[in-house]
């Protein structure tokens, strides 16, 4: 996955998520920056956060995205996002 930050300008970060674990009431996603730095990456997620992720994904462009072949090829760049 590729990351993009205001306060990076236009640095993309390649990214990998390794781990997600329960934290009291927040999940916490860690992810490892691959490209061009090594960094570790914490997001704590409330429930009304994964909520709002759910609710993303489950709109009708996203759920044909994930059920289509498309997963079987490496998908293009994104462009500018």
């Amino acid at each position: 996955m590729f990351f993009r930050s205001t306060g990076l300008g236009k640095t993309e970060l390649t990214v990998k998520a390794s781990s997600i674990a329960r934290q009291g009431d927040w999940l916490v996603l860690h992810l490892e920056t691959l490209e061009p730095v090594k960094w570790k990456l914490r997001v704590a997620m409330s429930l009304p956060d994964l909520w709002s992720i759910i609710k993303a994904l489950l709109r009708w462009s996203n759920v044909k995205l994930m059920f289509s072949t498309k997963w079987k090829t490496a998908p293009e760049h994104p462009g500018d996002f």
